[in-house]
Order: structure tokens, then sequence, then C-alpha cells
């Protein structure tokens, strides 16, 4: 498909359906960017990213009020 096809196919679509080809298009660049020759990637190893995660789960439950108490908990074993 050429240039010009796109451009014609896409100016007949109605104004929000363009705004997802744009959307889309900017989501192609944004991948792409992150994949392209040259740029360095990110090389996190799994020890790393399970730490990272674990951090962002946790944000913030430091603030959180104890709701129960140990004496709260029991074990059931069937």
């Amino acid at each position: 498909m050429r240039l010009d096809e796109l451009m014609a196919k896409v100016s007949r679509l109605p104004a929000f359906r363009q705004q997802e080809v744009m959307d889309f298009v900017t989501f192609l660049e944004q991948r792409d960017g992150e994949n392209a020759p040259g740029k360095i990637p990110a090389d996190w190893s799994e020890q790393q990213f399970q730490t990272m995660s674990l951090d962002q789960a946790m944000r913030g439950l430091e603030n959180e009020p104890d709701l129960y108490t140990d004496d709260d908990v029991q074990e059931r074993w069937q």
C-alpha cells in the first residue's frame, strides 16, 4: 500500500476512527522505538525484577492501619 492510498482511506473515516488510527501509529512508533537498532535494552535479572515488583506492590502499605491482630488469625487443618 502506498502512502497516498493510506491517506485517502484514513481521510474517509469518521474523526473518532482517525483518532484510533493515530493512537495505533503512536503505539507502533513507541514499540518499535524500544527495539530500534543501537538502543540498549534494559537488562534486568530475575531477582531485580522480583524486587522491583514486590516494592511496587507493597508501596504505601506501611501507612495502612492494622485491621487484624494475631488473635484474629486462626489456622484450620482439615
